[in-house]
């Protein structure tokens, strides 16, 4: 693990006026548009990556948007992607808007904070899960029938299980709607058997590499999903890594006595599944309690994770 400055937040992205359900660079368009970020062309090698303060949950959109969450996601994602060593390489060029071309330089107010400046990649249409402790929709159907994605695991675990070593469980890459849970020999079938074994391979070693990280500093990283693509013929991690919104986060200590608190959006999942809504668009707008929770959340992740161990 290589050292890095902690992540400060400028304040501004965190002002509840300045929240941005969508992000539109002027005068240009999407190359593609996801339910958080969207991707704009940067000449043939690159894109520019705009991360939004919308938040999705149970594949839908949220109408309120998060302060500050885009920002937060960007700097999550360039934070691990510079210390890991196992992420090495990665498509992350700069996130500093001085550093883009034209004309996103010229947006550098709009962009700061929320965007990254990256590698264009050929992109393997795997989800690689890694799950190191059992819950979830892992938990449902190890209760069910004591696999994860089909994988035994061993009787009397309770949610919340360390597992050691953790797996792998991938899944098909869908833009919109549910991605597929599938079996490693399927994912051999998809990108062919020797980039299966190196996605997993490497995938394995980011998670290990930061869930050691994260214990250190009070967190447990639970679970998390990683994208790869192929640039320069090397495999390089892509996307976002290790984010509040691709991982799960637990507190340690409450960990410790039994309790699973979570520092990602299981606390928008939670509110969602109490509000009574049927998981059929549209979502419902969160109360303003909600969003403020929602945040100090993703702020409290972002602040352990890249200070000093404790």
């Amino acid at each position: 693990m290589k050292t890095a400055e902690p992540i400060r937040i400028a304040p501004e992205l965190l002002d509840p006026s300045r929240a941005m359900g969508e992000v539109a660079v002027p005068g240009l368009s999407a190359w593609r548009r996801g339910k958080v970020r969207s991707v704009y062309e940067a000449g043939p090698d690159h894109f520019v990556i705009v991360a939004s303060d919308r938040l999705s949950a149970y594949d839908s959109i949220l109408p309120t948007p998060i302060p500050g969450k885009g920002a937060i996601l960007s700097l999550i994602s360039a934070f691990w992607m510079r210390t890991l060593a196992s992420a090495s390489p990665h498509h992350l060029v700069s996130d500093d808007p001085a550093d883009f071309p034209e004309p996103f330089r010229s947006h550098g107010e709009l962009l700061k904070g929320r965007a990254q400046f990256v590698r264009r990649a050929e992109r393997h249409d795997i989800e690689c899960v890694v799950r190191g402790y059992l819950t979830g929709s892992g938990w449902k159907e190890y209760q069910r029938s004591g696999t994860v994605c089909g994988i035994a695991l061993p009787p009397g675990l309770h949610d919340g299980s360390r597992l050691d070593p953790a797996i792998f469980t991938p899944a098909t890459k869908a833009d919109s709607g549910h991605d597929e849970n599938i079996s490693f020999e399927r994912m051999c079938a998809i990108v062919g058997a020797p980039v299966a074994e190196a996605l997993r391979e490497r995938s394995l070693a980011i998670y290990e590499e930061a869930r050691a990280h994260a214990w250190a500093r009070g967190l447990v990283l639970a679970d998390t999903k990683f994208e790869f693509g192929t640039v320069d013929g090397a495999l390089t991690l892509i996307d976002e890594a290790l984010s509040p919104d691709s991982s799960r986060y637990w507190d340690r200590a409450e960990y410790e006595a039994g309790r699973l608190l979570s520092f990602d959006k299981q606390f928008v999942r939670d509110w969602l599944d109490r509000s009574g809504w049927n998981h059929e668009p549209p979502a419902p707008a969160l109360p303003g309690d909600v969003v403020r929770r929602t945040q100090e959340c993703y702020l409290e992740a972002v602040q352990r994770l890249s200070g000093p161990a404790r």
